[in-house]
């Protein structure tokens, strides 16, 4: 199996170096203003801590003003450490007002956590609802309010009306033999003439020819 090859990265490393001096520096400064033991150690992680929340909090975007706030004070606390330490500050003789500043920094670094961590964030604006188009296309109206029954009667010529309704001019002298012998059948079962409407329907021919066949009948 090969390994697979590590990639080092220069800003990273300067990162390292730099955080892992400025937490020397911090707890070089807690022991010197009395907080001996773990306590000396506790100072750096608060310092580093709060300043990652701070970055954290601009990185996301919300509330900006805090994010920048508390990551000034944490960049002071240890801008200020790494100046003390340099020369500048008798680390055996350390002033009261440091170690006043030094003691109340755990208040200081918890009350900046607290808020980057737990603090309100922004409400998120519901999107506000698309209206729906309003559709061009309107309903189909009821056909049948509309829809007239075509008067074919009104609309057809006066002659094609007065030609339909008026019998032919000639019937066949057979069909008129076979009406006057189911006339006489008629007259001969019920005594009565046999009207146009039972002529038609016992010959099956239209009205028309059977008014023209009773009229040869008379």
């Amino acid at each position: 199996m090969h390994a697979l090859p590590i990639r080092v990265d220069a800003v990273l490393v300067q990162a390292l170096i730099a955080a892992a001096l400025s937490f020397a520096h911090l707890h070089d400064l807690a022991s010197a203003a009395g907080q001996h033991g773990w306590k000396a150690w506790a100072y750096p992680v608060s310092v580093d801590l709060l300043m990652v929340a701070a970055w954290r909090r601009l990185r996301s975007g919300e509330a900006k003003a805090a994010g920048w706030c508390w990551f000034l004070v944490a960049l002071t606390a240890s801008l200020g450490a790494n100046v003390a330490t340099a020369g500048l500050l008798d680390l055996d003789d350390v002033p009261a007002w440091l170690r006043i500043l030094v003691a109340g920094w755990p208040a200081v670094a918890f009350l900046g956590g607290t808020l980057l961590a737990h603090g309100s964030p922004m409400p998120v604006r519901a999107p506000a609802p698309v209206p729906e188009p309003s559709s061009t296309v309107a309903a189909p109206e009821c056909l049948t309010d509309e829809v007239e029954l075509p008067a074919t009667a009104a609309e057809l010529p006066a002659a094609e009306v007065e030609s339909a309704s008026s019998p032919p001019s000639s019937v066949p002298p057979a069909l008129v033999a076979l009406a006057r012998k189911v006339a006489d059948e008629h007259r001969a079962r019920t005594g009565t003439p046999i009207d146009i409407s039972t002529l038609r329907a016992r010959l099956g021919v239209p009205m028309p020819l059977a008014e023209a066949i009773a009229a040869q009948l008379t």
